[in-house]
């Protein structure tokens, strides 16, 4: 087989960029190493006809361009569905994004007051400079409310202390709120011009987005048969054993094989691996490099696994999400998925929930049994007072490996000395997505990439910088959908100085 453009990984960026390459008369094939599913994390799977969504997608997005694709691929099974979170502390339900007067009234006056005389304290004697997210939430919240409401589950999700996260991700994540302003709006007042500081003006996320009637898988899989239908192919089941690139010609050769054992050389002008680079890395052989090698050893990711409960009677709360902050507990977040789409639970006398676990692969989570996962998912559900156990009567476990790239202090330079050495021995070799970038990138953000190098190839050449989707410090739900030509970069969780 010969094709234009060979695809490592039918995830977002991948099948984006196949369907922009096949809509325009380009040749494509993507191998997918899961026999079943395509979308990668933004996977939707069935389990007896319920669906779970792998982490909770929102489609939203400022990049005009990614609204229209998402309008293109799925148009009216689109759905539009409220935006509703809270966090769940002491066996109550506090809003989210947090507001100061909620907080304190739910808390009680006794902690209400510690929590301000904390916040008092933090106000006379701050930290100055702020280096890291412990300092910066302190600094605006008081060190009592940190301990409350940001401590214990960003260190679920990220698996490091608070002190060794940078203070760039709490200023982009908590939108420059502080405690005394969060007061002040709750009245009423207090109100700022747009033409003042931005980072002082209190902003609020999104109130509803859009989601497809049967979960994100749905997207991926209609552009899946999009790019078959434009006589690209998609090979399930598959893995590349065996890659190189012609010296002279450029012109790139893999073996793919798929599950049964059968192989298939396919030749391609060009390369995308939306893969984790350090895959990338050790299947293109560029790992014989001594600072290569060190590079990708050193890179890190966090995993993720998700325990879908089945539970007889009415959903116990309507949110799409809570996050768990109790420290009781390993759950991070718990999923309504009927509140995602209703469409999503086949049977309108139970309810399906999804509990969210942070670990390593490898680690004790990790390699739990699915029995001894439902039965801890099981646990912690009754004893967060959300559902009784003798409810539940079936569940299923996902795995998600290399969910999040962890953000050290040693990543931009890990990352920086892999791309320039693959960029330096290979041509027409383009690394896009998440793990493709080793970049934090949400759904739009790794379309984004998708589209981008779709049009690079296109052209013959890099005119669109790919690496400059996803850095900036505006936060992806902020603002108003569909606003802007281009999608804005944002933020990640940095190891602090």
């Amino acid at each position: 087989m010969h094709v234009e453009t060979l695809i490592i990984g039918a995830g977002p960026a991948g099948l984006t960029t196949a369907y922009d390459l096949t809509k325009n008369g380009g040749s494509v094939a993507i191998v997918e190493r899961d026999p079943v599913y395509v979308g990668g994390i933004s996977r939707t799977v069935n389990y007896k006809g319920y669906r779970f969504d792998i982490g909770g997608h929102r489609f939203f997005s400022k990049s005009r361009e990614v609204e229209d694709l998402w309008t293109e691929l799925l148009g009216d099974e689109m759905l539009q569905r409220p935006r509703s979170s809270r966090i769940h502390y002491n066996g109550k339900l506090f809003d989210y994004p947090l507001k100061a007067m909620d907080a304190l009234v739910k808390l009680g006056p006794v902690e209400a007051v510690r929590c301000v005389l904390s916040y008092v304290k933090a106000q006379v004697r701050p930290y100055r400079p702020v280096r890291n997210f412990e300092q910066w939430v302190v600094n605006n919240f008081g060190r009592r409310l940190f301990e409350i409401f940001f401590k214990t589950y960003t260190e679920k999700v990220w698996g490091m202390p608070c002190t060794e996260i940078s203070a760039d991700w709490a200023a982009q994540r908590i939108k420059g709120l502080n405690l005394y302003r969060a007061i002040i709006s709750s009245f009423g007042s207090g109100s700022k011009s747009q033409s003042e500081d931005k980072s002082d003006v209190i902003k609020t996320l999104i109130n509803s987005f859009r989601y497809p009637r049967l979960g994100p898988g749905q997207m991926w899989e209609r552009a899946r048969d999009r790019v078959v239908e434009n006589g690209g192919t998609v090979m399930m089941g598959s893995t590349i054993t065996q890659i190189s690139q012609h010296k002279d010609s450029g012109r790139w050769t893999a073996i793919v094989s798929d599950t049964t054992g059968n192989e298939t050389k396919v030749t391609a002008d060009h390369l995308v691996s939306t893969a984790a680079i350090n895959e990338l890395v050790k299947l293109l052989g560029a790992d014989k490099d001594a600072d290569i090698a060190r590079a990708n050893a050193d890179l890190k990711y966090r995993d993720f696994l998700i325990v879908g409960l089945i539970a007889r009677g009415s959903d116990s709360f309507e949110d799409n999400w809570i996050y768990i902050h109790d420290p009781r507990v390993r759950v991070g977040r718990i999923q309504n998925f009927r509140s995602w789409s209703p469409h999503m639970v086949p049977d309108p006398e139970n309810a399906c929930y999804g509990m969210e676990y942070f670990c390593f692969e490898g680690d004790g989570m990790w390699t739990m049994s699915d029995a001894d996962l439902i039965d801890l998912a099981k646990n912690e559900i009754a004893q967060l007072g959300l559902v009784p156990k003798d409810a539940i009567i079936d569940g299923s476990v996902v795995r998600q490996p290399k969910a999040y790239p962890v953000y050290d202090d040693a990543y931009e330079l890990n990352v920086d000395t892999i791309r320039d050495g693959l960029e330096r021995r290979f041509t027409n070799l383009h690394l896009a997505g998440r793990n493709g970038m080793h970049k934090y990138n949400n759904q739009d953000h790794a379309m984004m990439t998708g589209l981008l190098t779709a049009r690079n190839i296109a052209n013959g050449d890099n005119s669109f910088d790919v690496w400059g989707v996803n850095g900036d410090a505006e936060y992806h739900e902020g603002g108003a959908a569909g606003t802007e030509d281009q999608i804005e970069d944002r933020l990640v969780p940095r190891k602090a100085s």
